[in-house]
């Protein structure tokens, strides 16, 4: 399915721009997964993804995920919720002292309990703590909703906005059938 895609580029400069979000309602532990997992970094990737049409990893061999998660560049956080996996974000740094927030997001049952903001500040701290001169990442019109709103509320600038058309799968994504099905609390 082609469809059109907006791609807003944003970017932090200097750490005293981060306007850092509230504590989480929900307590959640960050914890760096040191061991390079594709197992992990596929789960995280097609489950917090899945809504949000993130499909280009998918078809990634096992080899491909260890080459890409066995750089240095590469880091993955991930926050527990009790134990469970909630949500994560992969950083990787970049030429010239960028970081990249390459990905960040919640698991499906976790979106709308106040994660989101923390998880991102946490994120952003994490990336300048890395020595990033600059802090970046993108978002489009397939995400969350509430996306843009959040990157710009934590101080993130947009510095380059793209259209283009996208070749989408035509079935909807899922880490298995139903889970995009998440009942409500």
């Amino acid at each position: 399915m082609r469809t059109l895609v907006t791609t807003h580029h944003l970017e932090l400069t200097e750490p005293g721009q981060l306007k850092p979000a509230k504590p989480s309602s929900a307590a959640y532990q960050l914890v760096q997964a040191e061991v390079p997992s594709p197992e992990l970094n596929r789960f995280l990737y097609a489950s917090v993804g899945a809504d949000w049409c993130w499909y280009e990893r998918l078809s990634w061999p096992y080899q491909r995920w260890l080459d890409y998660l066995n750089r240095p560049e590469v880091v993955t956080w991930v926050a527990y919720v009790q134990g469970t996996p909630a949500g994560y974000f992969e950083l990787e740094s970049q030429d010239g002292g960028s970081e990249e927030i390459a990905y960040f997001g919640l698991l499906p049952g976790f979106i709308g309990k106040g994660l989101g903001g923390a998880l991102l500040t946490d994120a952003i701290n994490t990336a300048w703590a890395r020595g990033a001169r600059r802090v970046w990442l993108h978002t489009c019109s397939l995400d969350h909703p509430s996306a843009l709103d959040n990157y710009q509320a934590r101080g993130f600038r947009v510095f380059d906005t793209v259209q283009d058309y996208e070749e989408l799968p035509d079935e909807s994504l899922e880490p298995w059938p139903g889970a995009g099905a998440v009942p409500s609390a």
